[in-house]
């Protein structure tokens, strides 16, 4: 028996919510007063009604520790626990630290944590991948070996659509921010190796900023037959279906599949921003 708990950054798809080896332990958002728990209960128009309304950055507080070990506290002799990267938040030093306790009173448990070193649908793979290998009947030890190197390999790439969140957080001066606007740039970003957030490239316009993505993404991309590539959409899935279609008029991928960002990854991604990892 195995366990995949994934912080809530992580957005799991239908298919994922209904196969009883997956969990998601939910993160906190706060915009001004309004504290929001990032779980079934989140309302993504809400969430963004309230960003847009505020003059100050939306936060977010990593899962408990107790959080972690209350799903951690399962059937299963194998459990693995992916939090999104190290670089952008306290969830995996706080899964580590509940893994240590839990495994006080549960010595015959074997847990792994694991620094997904990206964020939203980049977790939801290296879950998928971590499923893959179980039912391939791979002993613990070399799925954990097995998914380092996936993660390795893993590259997250997104465009926003407004530099808002990025203005009030304050990582861009207002002038830029406006210059950016009225100019219609879009930045690509990308994860680097260590899992913290750079600028790949920039483009005029929210169709040639998707066009730059896609290249960026087959640059360094090989064997897509064999690679899933998931797309997750903040409020704009005409957008997310748009890509899709991008995608494979360049590359023929095992599988692409679409979910909307739930609560962090919206926080992050702000109204019109997509995300795109393989």
């Amino acid at each position: 028996m195995y366990k995949i708990i994934i912080d809530s950054c992580g957005e799991l798809s239908e298919e994922m919510k209904e196969n009883g080896h997956f969990a998601n332990v939910p993160l906190t958002l706060q915009v001004d007063d309004a504290e929001i728990v990032d779980d079934m209960t989140f309302d993504q128009a809400d969430f963004l009604k309230k960003v847009a309304a505020s003059e100050e950055s939306p936060k977010s507080a990593c899962p408990s520790p107790d959080a972690y070990m209350q799903a951690m506290d399962c059937d299963a002799d194998h459990i693995y626990v992916i939090t999104l990267s190290s670089q952008l938040s306290g969830s995996y030093n706080s899964a580590c630290l509940a893994k240590d306790l839990f495994l006080e009173d549960h010595e015959d448990k074997k847990i792994c944590v694991i620094d997904s070193k990206s964020a939203s649908v980049g977790e939801s793979l290296i879950g998928l991948y971590i499923a893959s290998c179980e039912e391939a009947g791979m002993d613990f030890e070399t799925v954990v070996e097995n998914v380092g190197n996936y993660i390795e390999n893993q590259h997250t790439f997104f465009v926003l659509e407004t530099l808002e969140t990025l203005r009030k957080a304050g990582r861009l001066s207002n002038l830029k921010a406006k210059l950016a606007s009225t100019l219609n740039i879009k930045p690509i970003m990308g994860s680097t190796e260590e899992g913290s957030i750079q600028q790949l490239a920039q483009a005029r316009g929210m169709n040639k900023a998707l066009d730059r993505m896609v290249q960026s993404m087959m640059e360094v991309t090989k064997n897509c037959e064999n690679r899933v590539l998931a797309i997750s959409h903040c409020n704009c899935r005409e957008r997310a279906l748009q890509l899709k279609e991008k995608i494979e008029k360049v590359a023929s991928f095992k599988d692409i599949f679409i979910v909307d960002t739930a609560g962090v990854s919206s926080m992050y991604a702000n109204d019109g921003g997509i995300i795109m990892v393989v």
